[in-house]
């Protein structure tokens, strides 16, 4: 028995080690991951949000026209005048002039020409010698020593002023256009909004030019609204001395036109 024992023994250490497996673990696996996603609340309040702003984007331009038509229109009613275009002529000689006005289309209102489209013809005006240039103040409106060019026609570059009018000083009525845009982006130094808050002047608000190295302080005295055709706004009358500025009504658009009219007070 113990022989038999022996022998198993030594047949069972002549056979080879049962090899050792070991398990690898798998690698990591690497996922992206998933953004959150909005709850379905939000989602839902998006058409009301872009609803909203163009609401408000509306309201931001029809504002200023409902404002002017009701709250801050406050100018006089319009009246009629005798005078020519001619502020050189003999104030002796002055008489009426009458022009039938055509309604144009399309216009480009960047120049000066097409804002009274059916201005008569005048008589050839004969200028003193002098700058064609000049300088126009108004502090209410932190406008300071805008160009006012005499003849010219592009307001996107300066203020214009019409030529069949009065110079600053003498008797009759410079009349100076500029261009207006909605009040909102009013910008005092940009020449395409720079009348923008005209509508603002009120009674006594100062107007000061600089013509010549002499400094003129006019003093508003009343507001007009016009239409296009109401050609009148520009006549000259030799009994005092003022001036007129001219811009598009309502804001942001261009079917009417106000006339602030400002009296030259005392040197």
């Amino acid at each position: 028995m113990s022989l038999y024992i022996y022998q198993k023994a030594q047949t069972n250490s002549a056979l080879p080690p049962t090899p050792q497996h070991s398990i690898t673990p798998p690698p990591p696996t690497t996922s992206t991951p998933k953004p959150a996603q909005p709850p379905r609340s939000l989602l839902s309040l998006l058409p009301l949000g872009t609803s909203i702003i163009g609401l408000v984007l509306i309201l931001s331009v029809a504002w200023p026209i409902v404002y002017y038509e009701i709250l801050g229109n406050q100018t006089s009613p319009p009246t009629t005048s005798t005078g020519l275009l001619n502020p050189l002529a003999d104030p002796s000689s002055l008489a009426a002039f009458a022009a039938a006005p055509k309604i144009v289309g399309s216009l480009d209102y960047t120049h000066a020409s097409n804002w009274f489209p059916s201005s008569p013809p005048t008589t050839q005006v004969v200028r003193p010698t002098g700058p064609n240039t000049y300088t126009l103040s108004i502090p209410k409106l932190n406008i300071e020593n805008a160009q006012v060019i005499i003849g010219s026609d592009d307001l996107s570059k300066s203020l214009i002023h019409y030529t069949e009018t009065a110079l600053p000083g003498q008797l009759g009525s410079p009349v100076i256009f500029g261009h207006s845009i909605l009040p909102q982006f009013y910008n005092p130094k940009n020449y395409m909004s720079i009348f923008s808050t005209l509508p603002t002047l009120e009674k006594d608000d100062q107007i000061i030019v600089e013509y010549d190295g002499i400094t003129y302080t006019y003093s508003v005295i009343e507001k007009q609204e016009v239409m296009p055709e109401d050609l009148w706004v520009l006549e000259q009358r030799y009994d005092s001395k003022k001036i007129k500025l001219i811009t598009c009504v309502p804001p942001g658009l261009k079917t009417k036109r106000l006339v602030v009219t400002a009296e030259l007070q005392s040197l």
